[in-house]
């Protein structure tokens, strides 16, 4: 598995249609609140001219891509952490995932009618945001309960715990999300063992339509995230999801996308801007099977082994390297190694985006 995405928004923002059009799949959508009860899942496989052009050059067949995970849970209401709608019960599904996307209705359509009566992004993102808040002070206000009575009983690791789970609670008390605060490194650890939505990288998605209403909401939600930092992506999802509908190949599908003047995908979009807010990049190994694998930057070696096989990493000895860019360029792997390119790295080895790898270990 490469990473997954948690999306939410608010009913009839299109957050079903995004996700079937994102994924290939077919979740069931209705112009209707609280369609989605159950959540759906769909894991995709991420595009990657790289990996072909690898297993072109090393004669590789059936090579095997990283993936995305999708899980598109029910719509959020305001209110919900006080029962509104279906409640926020249905969060716990999205504490494990490594990033949320958070889907935000710009566009008009009279047959879907916002939920709210009318199209307002910003508003509609302080709605989520406030129920997520709401949702993670919810998780942290019970473990404050259990831990002070374990500190009153003489527990210094709950004191510490404590701790840094009061603090986490008075910024979420404040109005802010957990990623836009420096903690320290055991802080950090302490809090990620709660799944905190809070704490997760964001990234936006705007659900626009083809008028040019839509390109007004989208430039007013591009300032107001702007000033935060905060990743953005636009996708038509309905259009997107006609193009899925079509059956083209991989070749048509890009095709038409550029007949429709797309420049490209919204899954590839999307998979860039996540790579981006995530710290991630792809490598490759080639032992036996040609398959990608996705990690965060600045993993080394020994560490990008284990999350293959645990043997790999406890037995690690050294890693075989040479660079995707230089295959290309050079057209063999024995060219590689005649010219020196490749290489034998130890395990403080920081594996480099586009790296393809063979683990020596016994």
């Amino acid at each position: 598995m490469g990473f997954s995405l948690g999306i939410v928004g608010l009913p009839n923002s299109g957050k079903s249609t995004i996700f079937n059009a994102l994924s290939m799949a077919s979740a069931e959508v209705a112009n209707y609140p609280f369609c989605t009860i159950d959540p759906n899942r769909a894991v995709v496989p991420v595009p990657d001219k790289r990996l072909h052009d690898i297993s072109r050059i090393l004669d590789k067949s059936d090579p095997i891509p990283t993936r995305i995970e999708f899980l598109d849970i029910a719509g959020l209401v305001k209110g919900a952490s006080k029962g509104e709608g279906l409640g926020n019960k249905f969060l716990a599904h999205v504490r494990s995932v490594d990033a949320i996307l958070h889907v935000v209705r710009c566009f008009e359509e009279k047959d879907v009618p916002h939920i709210y009566g009318d199209v307002e992004p910003i508003r509609d993102i302080e709605i989520i945001n406030t129920e997520l808040i709401l949702a993670d002070m919810e998780v942290l206000q019970n473990n404050i309960e259990k831990l002070r009575k374990k500190k009153i009983g003489g527990d210094r690791e709950a004191g510490k715990r404590l701790d840094t789970i009061e603090k986490a609670f008075e910024v979420l008390n404040s109005g802010r999300f957990l990623k836009d605060i420096e903690f320290d490194d055991e802080a950090r650890k302490i809090l990620a063992e709660y799944g905190l939505i809070t704490q997760k990288p964001v990234l936006y998605c705007a659900n626009v339509g083809e008028n040019e209403s839509a390109l007004q909401h989208l430039d007013r939600l591009r300032k107001h995230l702007g000033n935060r930092g905060e990743g953005l992506i636009s996708v038509n999802g309905k259009l997107e999801g006609e193009i899925e509908e079509l059956g083209l190949d991989e070749e048509e599908r890009k095709e038409y996308i550029k007949e429709m003047g797309l420049e490209t995908s919204g899954l590839e979009k999307l998979i860039k801007k996540s790579y981006e807010i995530l710290e991630l990049i792809t490598y490759y190994t080639s032992a036996t099977k040609l398959q990608a694998w996705t990690i965060k930057r600045g993993t080394k070696a020994k560490e990008a082994a284990g999350k293959i096989h645990t043997d790999f990493e406890r037995g690690f000895v050294k890693a075989e390297v040479y660079n995707y860019s230089d295959l290309v360029e050079m057209g063999s792997e024995h060219a590689i190694k005649e010219r020196g390119k490749l290489r034998y790295e130890g395990k403080d080895y920081v594996i480099q985006d586009g790296d393809i790898v063979r683990y020596l270990f016994h």
